[in-house]
């Protein structure tokens, strides 16, 4: 059986891109939480800001430093495995990324250090300073790779002149048509991932008895913030879908599954979108309401699969599906926030214990619907590597190999299976411990419950692995 390199090297980018893609979707949004504890600490002085501050701390430097290395790895495949993607689009992609890293990784490298290692060694001001210099940070790294991904989507500012493309305009290109959608869409769902990691993380302590103080704090304000966003978040997601209609048709035709241009499109509950026959089987919809969401009428014409060639339309069944997965996460989020409110003005949000075990559960949903989301915007973007402009076949490197790809597949996948156990297990040895002071740390395991102390001034996030205080 002969080796297809281009369906090889979609997969390995597929994986790394999934891989890559949950560590920064949460540690956007826990770099913000982390400051805001900084601050709320060095306004209060309330010691349970601090233990929450420090805890989250140690959970944002390891993934932090799980992304950092991920997203270098993803970089370095433009060139082994599209090399004619990178020479072609290197005018506008190569200055976007190095910008990144002058903005965003200098800013973060500077003040990550003073965050980590500076707590009780330099001013308190200084500490939270460093807090809010990483945070923005984030978004600014957010900024350029949301910039690079949309301009692949909704190509503009450019010229293809002799197989390059050449800059017309850096503004049209940077804030190309789908950037500030796709921006805001993803700035919200870190928020989310972090409000749903942190609310889940304070519901297990809460169910343990651990530290009661700081996680019916954490747990409150994650609550706020899910129900002010969740709704807010499908407000944005249907701008973006407007916007996605406008210039991209066909990726929206395989998120409905809809195979012809016209009127009346129902919303499917449920098909089974079959390629070959260019159809849907076992349909299960809601009559016109496609067309009454995107096109504001019940007669409202969508179009449909059908205006583009076979080979150019997208793997419907995978859009349609990681669509509908998106979505219905974005529902069962919003339904939890709803609860959680319902429950504060009862006044046992912090005794039911099956909503805060529900919390628990929520904390891998986030991870799932944005993953499920990239899926859309990148597999619902096929066949082309630049929308209209570029196919992945003609972006591929001439030399690669079938079996070069599926080597380097493997490898990828078994180096990460290391990494992402190991991240794990830190993490979960640090929740574990959860906001115990120095010294009494390694005495928690199982279901072992003590409540917290405030820590020292002068703890860092390292201190326990640092032989000079044994």
């Amino acid at each position: 059986m002969e080796l297809d390199p281009l369906l090889l090297s979609r997969l390995q980018f597929a994986f790394v891109v999934s891989f890559h893609a949950i560590f920064p979707v949460f540690t956007i949004g826990l770099a913000s939480y982390i400051a805001l504890l900084n601050g709320l600490f060095y306004k209060t002085q309330n010691p349970a800001w601090d233990r929450l501050a420090l805890f989250w701390t140690r959970i944002f430097a390891v993934v932090f430093g799980m992304g950092v290395v991920s997203g270098i790895v993803m970089s370095f495949q433009f060139g082994t495995n599209w090399s004619n993607f990178s020479q072609a689009s290197a005018n506008f992609l190569g200055p976007i990324l190095s910008y990144e890293v002058v903005t965003a990784f200098f800013l973060e490298a500077a003040f990550l250090g003073v965050l980590l290692f500076g707590r009780g060694k330099v001013p308190q001001g200084v500490h939270l300073f460093a807090a809010i210099m990483v945070a923005i940070g984030t978004f600014i790294s957010s900024f350029w790779i949301l910039s690079a991904n949309s301009w692949m989507q909704t190509p503009a500012g450019v010229e293809l002149i002799d197989g390059s493309f050449h800059v017309t305009s850096w503004m049209a290109a940077i804030f190309n048509p789908s950037f500030w959608y796709r921006f805001m869409h993803m700035g919200m769902a870190s928020f989310l991932t972090g409000g749903f990691v942190v609310a889940g993380v304070s519901a297990w302590f809460l169910l343990r008895g651990r530290d009661v103080e700081a996680n019916r704090k954490a747990l409150s304000m994650c609550l706020w913030l899910l129900l002010v966003l969740a709704p807010a978040q499908a407000v944005v997601g249907d701008f973006h879908g407007l916007n996605t209609l406008e210039h991209q048709p066909t990726k929206v035709a395989a998120m409905e599954g809809n195979w012809e241009t016209r009127g009346n499109v129902p919303l499917l509950l449920f098909a089974l979108p079959d390629q070959e026959a260019q159809t849907n089987r076992f349909e299960i919809g809601i009559p016109s309401m496609a067309s009454i969401i995107l096109k504001h009428s019940p007669s409202g014409v969508v179009p449909g699969l059908n205006e583009v060639a076979p080979e150019e339309q997208p793997p419907v069944a995978l859009v349609f599906w990681a669509f509908r997965i998106m979505v219905g996460l974005g529902f069962l989020m919003i339904g939890v926030a709803i609860v959680g409110a319902v429950l504060r003005k009862r006044g046992t949000l912090y005794s039911n214990p099956l909503f805060l075990k529900s919390l628990v559960g929520m904390i891998v949903t986030p991870f799932v619907a944005v993953l499920a989301g990239w899926v859309v915007t990148e597999a619902g973007r096929a066949p082309w590597l630049v929308y209209g402009i570029m196919t992945h076949a003609e972006g591929l490197t001439p030399s690669l190999t079938g079996g070069m790809a599926l080597f380097t597949l493997i490898g990828y996948v078994a180096v990460y299976a290391v990494v992402f156990w190991a991240g794990i297990y830190y993490i979960t040895k640090v929740v574990r411990n959860g906001m115990l002071p120095e010294g009494e740390q390694e005495e928690v395991t199982g279901e072992t419950e003590r409540p917290a102390r405030p820590l020292s001034a002068a703890h860092t996030p390292f201190d326990d692995a640092d032989p000079a205080r044994s």
